[in-house]
């Protein structure tokens, strides 16, 4: 059986814990080869976001294309894609690349750092909900994330959720992923609408360290859906494996801020610093 293999379409991040390292990390940890197009250049780590360049349209596109060219794409994960005109480019080339060979997308619409910092332009939204929103077999976002594609007032209560989640899938994705990540309360709900809705429940993980959770899922769920599974299956299995990579993160003690998941709990030994101590 050849080998699957997932490509992430995203910004850099420099202190390793989110976009591209955090993709890459993620289908390895799931025996998923991960290929990558850069769009653009973070300086960043678990505090802050200081600095922001955007690879230019062209560059974005000779990358995918090169991807295309020579490896056997699976799925797609597209997370922090910068401007506009780097929103279309990304879109026009992947459907030239999809007319060819019908493959999942999962969109991750990544507008705001763990730090608060803004990722994405505001002008880009439009551009997001036009031309990526109908490309995506999973839309994967958070309360924030979900109320500003609509320009909602955030969901308070799994009925909005599904509410939004269903509005959003009018828009053109097959299914929608409302993270409650955000939300209240000792146990986080999420909740992925399609033609039926699944509930996927946790108990609330008390840790600073989340940084990268986002990139994170949505890169699980295209590295099942690169391996065959099912969209539903995909997300439980994501959602699963991201759940013990919050429960070990604490074990990292990366960085002075948001620290990152343990995207390698499953190999790694647990107090690894300690040990070496």
């Amino acid at each position: 059986m050849a080998q699957a293999i997932a490509l992430t379409i995203a910004g850099s991040d420099s202190g390793g814990g989110a976009g591209i390292q955090a993709d890459l990390k993620t289908f390895s940890a799931l025996g998923t080869y991960g290929a990558s197009v850069i769009t653009a250049i973070t300086a960043q780590n678990t505090r802050a976001v200081t600095g922001i360049e955007a690879v230019s349209p062209a560059m974005v596109a000779a990358q995918i294309d090169a991807v295309f060219d020579d490896l056997r794409v699976d799925a797609v994960k597209i997370g922090m894609i910068g401007g506009a005109n780097v929103i279309t480019t990304v879109a026009e080339r992947l459907r030239h690349h999809l007319a060819v060979r019908p493959i999942p997308v999962v969109l991750d619409p990544v507008m705001i750092a763990k730090s608060g910092d803004a990722l994405l332009p505001a002008d880009a939204i439009t551009a997001m909900l036009r031309h990526l929103l109908p490309l995506a077999t999973v839309l994967t976002p958070n309360l924030p994330e979900a109320a500003a594609l609509l320009n909602m007032a955030e969901a308070t209560s799994p009925q909005d959720m599904a509410l939004q989640g269903q509005t959003l899938r009018a828009k053109g994705p097959r299914f929608v992923l409302m993270k409650g990540g955000h939300g209240r309360g000792e146990i986080c709900t999420d909740l992925l609408v399609g033609s039926q809705i699944l509930t996927l429940t946790a108990p609330r993980v008390i840790t600073k360290n989340t940084h990268g959770t986002g990139c994170s899922l949505s890169s699980a769920i295209a590295a099942g859906l690169a391996q065959g599974l099912a969209v539903p299956e995909a997300v439980k299995a994501a959602h699963r494996w991201l759940q013990q990579a919050i429960r070990a993160a604490d074990d990292l003690q990366i960085g002075q801020g948001h620290g990152p998941v343990h995207h390698f709990h499953a190999f790694w030994p647990a107090k690894t610093r300690e040990a070496a101590e």
